[in-house]
């Protein structure tokens, strides 16, 4: 069932999942994230930032989970590096999309 409701994406641009730890609180993440956005469009516009979620971990620490467009994941590295103020802790490649819409209502399973 999962393959067939799974949206597949052309390997041709990957995207990918990024998760970042940041080093400034939530008060400076929109300066990060306005950073972000210029580095990417003036030095790597082959990237797009399709959206992030924002949580803050057990210590109150800021962490992103970012949906970035990019040819490779050395570029999102780059831009990264670029970025400054945050880790990356994990990088995946997304192999699809699936939502509760994908899938059939059944009968209550209780």
């Amino acid at each position: 069932m999962f393959d067939a409701a799974c949206r597949m994406y052309d390997p041709a641009m990957p995207r990918y999942l990024i998760e970042r730890s940041y080093s400034v609180d939530m008060n400076g993440l929109p300066t990060v994230a306005t950073r972000s956005k210029a580095i990417g469009h003036y030095h790597y516009p082959e990237i797009v930032w399709e959206h992030s979620h924002v949580v803050l971990d057990a210590d109150g620490t800021p962490k992103s989970y970012c949906v970035y467009d990019a040819p490779s994941e050395e570029m999102v590295r780059e831009h990264a590096q670029r970025l400054g103020d945050h880790t990356i802790r994990t990088i995946y490649e997304i192999a699809g999309d699936v939502t509760p819409d994908d899938f059939p209502l059944t009968e209550d399973p209780a």
